[in-house]
């Protein structure tokens, strides 16, 4: 089965980014490539979207950055998880496997109204 590409319901993408980043600091095209790999290439992050949500994200406090250099040898912002990112990153997670298993047992049932 060829993998499809799916697009990534609102408030998605945070969580991802959190789990990224959750293995340890990580730049921005490592932790697409991560998401992407991860998913079987069902995810693909456009740039925008992903430095966006990892700006936002340490708006929050949940990650900090430092520069660095990548695996190219070129200089790269890294970024990390913060306590308060870990504690988002747990709450999200249980509120996504809530979600996941209500829509699983829906789709699961017979259907009908009544």
């Amino acid at each position: 089965m060829s993998p499809r590409q799916l697009n990534l319901l609102q408030g998605t993408l945070d969580l991802l980014v959190l789990k990224a980043l959750q293995r340890g600091p990580a730049h921005g095209y490592s932790v697409a490539s991560w998401i992407r790999a991860t998913s079987d290439k069902a995810f693909e992050i456009e740039d925008g979207a992903l430095y966006t949500a990892l700006h936002r994200m340490q708006k929050r406090g949940w990650l900090t950055s430092e520069w660095g250099q990548s695996e190219n040898n070129r200089r790269a912002r890294f970024y990390a998880l913060t306590a308060d990112g870990r504690r988002q990153l747990d709450a999200d997670s249980a509120t996504w496997a809530a979600y996941a298993d209500a829509v699983a047992k829906i789709l699961a049932s017979e259907g009908g109204s009544g």
